[in-house]
């Protein structure tokens, strides 16, 4: 990631060359608030960690997990969530923007950061429905008023949903890595449709550390939950009332040049208004999107699972036959995208055919799949065949840093969401009926949470090893950023990353950069042999290793 937002800077600088006089109008451009000055926003706070505004709640539990209620049109949901979780919106919002400004330091070019995201931004409102344009501006009411400069708190909140669409774009499309899978009939206890995911989003340690399990309750469409983070809207990992779960995937498509409707958007549609996979698959037909997305719908009533896979100009359905489960990682597999240059090439190069592929070996091996198992899947950490690839590694089903894991078993409308760290924590249960009837009767004395059926955390997290890793990534922030700025690493911190992470080719590949860069070229020549030794993330990567190594070589 560490090159991530200087592609940022250059892609959206240049963009700032063909400047057009649409930016005044969407930076201009405000949805329909009429009556907001009816709508009660007191906030009242009952305890530490719990508030209240009119019948809508936020609550932390004792696993670390906000759990919202909302309720009404989209205006009164968006106000109360704001009003509620405003020290949280606080907190998201610095931690976003605060890796914007150390990856870009510069104050002239975060200006003319601003002034790009304004331009490729400029025709999102028109593919942005009405009501969650509501919802975003009765959030962004209560959004810190710190980066105004930046952008209206409106338009910064609306731009965050784009967030995770660009993060896929500018690192060639896939900034994360997420794994699904889809399991029915002799695959599961009692023949019902089984879900999990990891959500693999990454965007910082602060990013994910406040979790909502936030259950809506809206004027119109579906009741559902969804699993998410302060101040957004749209929708990542959720399932409604009905039985239909939403989850989605980055694809690979080209670097767009302006935003249309962001994929989290058009996942929250379904979650809020499909009651089937047919319903789900019209809402997205008519949504432009612009970038490649599968999205996995899930249906309790029809007992299976299928993949909508959009992008710009391309649009397909994946349904297994004579087959009782779906994996996902982050290719296309409907007849739509067979051709596809730009598929194909993430096929061949990057690690999700490995990670489709370890899934495969995953589920041969569990046989009978329940919720538990499902999390013993999504915390995998080994390569094919149980081989040890390194911690953090990508082909990993659990590369550790998800933001979150999830299992949904929709017929029975029932969640288990990861708490922290990664989808390591417990996976804390929730009965979708129960909640809503909990809600309607005005119960908000206690945790939502099923506790009978909650899944404990993981004992790795109390391991030895898991703190060499967590050390590992401090180390491995520092040794990249004294790269970026040409600093010498003492020889100590070299020796020390590969003894926290001694199978990961990444620990090896960072020891052989500081040495070529301190031009101990013998020492390089050593550590890029043995990064390449192991198993690299992806074809790039390992091509960039093989490229380091014959310098050094030459320079011997």
């Amino acid at each position: 990631m560490r090159n991530t937002f200087s592609q940022i800077v250059f892609f959206l600088s240049t963009l700032l060359l063909f400047v057009s006089c649409g930016v005044k109008k969407s930076y201009n451009n405000r949805p329909d608030i009429s009556g907001i000055e009816n709508i009660d926003t007191t906030r009242i706070k009952l305890s530490e960690n719990h508030y209240i505004v009119g019948e809508n709640q936020l609550r932390k539990n004792k696993y670390g997990i906000w759990e919202m209620y909302l309720e009404g049109n989209a205006l009164e949901r968006g106000l109360a969530q704001g009003s509620l979780s405003r020290e949280l919106l606080k907190k998201q919002e610095t931690a976003f923007m605060e890796q914007i400004e150390s990856r870009v330091p510069s104050k002239n070019y975060r200006n003319f950061l601003k002034k790009a995201v304004a331009w490729f931004n400029r025709k999102m409102h028109l593919h942005v429905p009405e009501e969650y344009k509501q919802e975003i501006y009765g959030v962004s009411r209560f959004a810190p008023s710190e980066y105004k400069d930046f952008a209206p708190a409106y338009l910064r909140n609306l731009y965050y949903h784009a967030a995770h669409d660009i993060g896929h774009a500018l690192q060639d499309l896939m900034l994360v890595g997420c794994t699904s899978f889809a399991a029915w009939g002799p695959k599961t206890k009692n023949g019902d449709l089984l879900i999990g995911r990891n959500f693999d989003f990454y965007a910082g340690d602060a990013f994910s550390e406040e979790k909502i399990a936030a259950f809506i309750n809206p004027d119109q469409g579906h009741k559902f939950m969804m699993y998410t983070w302060p101040g957004m809207v749209g929708n990542v990992s959720g399932m409604n009332e009905k039985g239909i779960s939403v989850t989605i995937n980055a694809g690979k498509s080209k670097i767009p040049l302006q935003a249309k409707t962001p994929i989290s958007l058009v996942a929250r549609e379904i979650l809020q208004y499909a009651a089937t996979t047919a319903e789900a698959i019209e809402i997205a037909k008519k949504r432009e999107v612009f970038v490649a997305e599968a999205i996995m719908v899930g249906s309790g009533s029809e007992g299976k699972a299928i993949l909508i896979e959009v992008s710009p100009k391309n649009f397909g359905v994946y349904r297994v036959n004579n087959s009782t489960e779906l994996i996902c990682s982050n290719h296309f597999q409907s007849k739509a995208y067979a051709e596809d240059s730009r598929n194909q090439k993430a096929k061949s190069k990057s690690h999700t055919v490995y990670r489709y592929k370890r899934m495969q070996e995953l589920l041969h091996e569990k046989q009978i799949i329940n919720p538990k198992k499902a999390v013993g899947i999504l915390r995998n950490k080994e390569g094919m065949e149980g081989e040890n690839i390194g911690l953090g590694n990508e082909k990993a089903i659990n590369q550790l840093l998800a933001h979150h894991g999830i299992v949904f078993q929709p017929k029975q409308k029932k969640v288990w969401v990861s708490a922290n760290p990664y989808q390591l924590g417990a996976f804390v249960a929730y009965d979708l009926e129960k909640v809503f009837t909990d809600f309607k009767e005005g119960r908000i004395e206690t945790s939502l949470a099923d506790e009978n059926n909650t899944i404990q955390e993981d004992p790795f997290v109390e391991s030895t090893a898991f703190q060499d890793y967590e050390n590992y990534r401090e180390l491995s922030r520092y040794i990249s950023l004294s790269l970026e700025q040409n600093q010498p690493v003492s020889p100590e911190t070299v020796e020390d990353i590969k003894r926290l992470n001694p199978h990961f080719w990444k620990a090896y590949a960072l020891a052989g950069e500081n040495y070529y860069q301190q031009k101990k070229y013998k020492k390089a020549v050593i550590d890029l042999k043995q990064a390449l030794q192991r198993e690299v993330s992806s074809v790039p990567e390992k091509e960039k290793l093989q490229k380091l190594l014959k310098k050094a070589k030459r320079r011997l």
